[in-house]
């Protein structure tokens, strides 16, 4: 049974997260630890009391999110001896991206954390607040071809593409707002619901290209070694292990589509995947694969109780 860890992304946050790892593991308050260190904030105090819009805020939300998966993986291999190398690939969702390459070895923890804080506060410099939008395109006739007709219309009037092909009944799209709103009527008129989704900025398209450029100076500056298991991109949904390559396409991720329908299909099929197991906060990416992937298993890891159930089932 081949098994490959997945890592979630932006929206799974949510006011105690991590908390009760932290409690039970010290591996995993040594994570929280070291990221506050690496930060000079007290991130873990956030994410566990809030307010919950600090939290929220990209640039405290991105690290945040990555601390718990990676709470989780560190747990798994000095608690119960399961290290990263069980799984053949390993895949995040956007900043999840990073928890993953994190998860193999290929960057430091503390370099994780600063790449991600950088990333949140670039992608929020990029578009003045208002002038972004993203929304989520649902329903059993939203697939891509359809949303690609839609951030067409749009596009006519602005920046409109799709940004997130989650799975079938679920594709994003991201761009200029009033272009984005002629897309979500075009959706409405090919018989998609559409829903405006509560970001702070139009992630995943070409208005942010201010933040690639600041995520390429940043990258470049970053050791990257190989992981010690493939990452499955986003941008490609093909495996990858090499260094530079890893390098560029973290910097074309910025405002690339995120292909995750296709990586799930990739590892389910080509990758020869029959588990998933997501690390970190929250059950989205879980939810997601059932939908791609029906054959396979998906097990979220959130709780103590979640990775002792997870180590004795190897």
């Amino acid at each position: 049974m081949s098994l490959a860890f997945l890592f979630p992304g932006q929206g799974s946050q949510a006011i105690g997260m991590g908390a009760e790892l932290a409690e039970s593991f010290a591996a995993a308050r040594e994570v929280y630890q070291e990221i506050d260190e690496a930060l000079s904030q007290k991130l873990f105090k956030l994410m566990r009391e809030g307010p919950e819009d600090q939290l929220t805020l990209t640039e405290n939300a991105q690290p945040a999110l990555m601390a718990v998966s990676l709470a989780v993986v560190r747990t798994l291999e000095k608690e119960f001896g399961v290290s990263i190398t069980k799984a053949a690939f390993v895949a995040g969702h956007s900043l999840g991206e990073y928890s993953a390459l994190a998860a193999a070895g290929a960057i430091t923890l503390s370099d994780t954390a600063r790449l991600l804080k950088l990333r949140g506060q670039a992608m929020q410099r990029a578009v003045p607040v208002g002038q972004g939008a993203m929304a989520s395109l649902i329903g059993p006739k939203t697939d891509v071809a359809l949303a690609e007709e839609a951030a067409a219309a749009g596009a006519e009037l602005g920046v409109c593409v799709v940004a997130n092909d989650n799975n079938q009944g679920n594709v994003v799209i991201s761009g200029e707002k009033a272009a984005v709103d002629r897309a979500i009527e075009k959706a409405k008129e090919l018989g998609a619901r559409a829903i405006l989704l509560n970001v702070s900025a139009p992630f995943h398209c070409p208005l942010m290209q201010p933040a690639a450029d600041a995520m390429a100076e940043a990258l470049g500056r970053t050791t990257i070694i190989q992981p010690k298991v493939p990452l499955v991109a986003n941008v490609t949904a093909s495996p990858v292990h090499d260094p530079e390559q890893i390098r560029t396409l973290l910097v074309e991720q910025v405002t690339g589509r995120v292909r995750w329908r296709e990586s799930m299909l990739w590892l389910a099929g080509e990758g020869g995947v029959s588990r998933f197991a997501e690390a970190g906060a929250g059950k989205v990416l879980s939810g997601m694969v059932k939908r791609i992937a029906p054959d396979t298993e998906a097990v979220p890891l959130n709780t103590p109780a979640d990775l002792e159930a997870f180590a004795k089932s190897l």
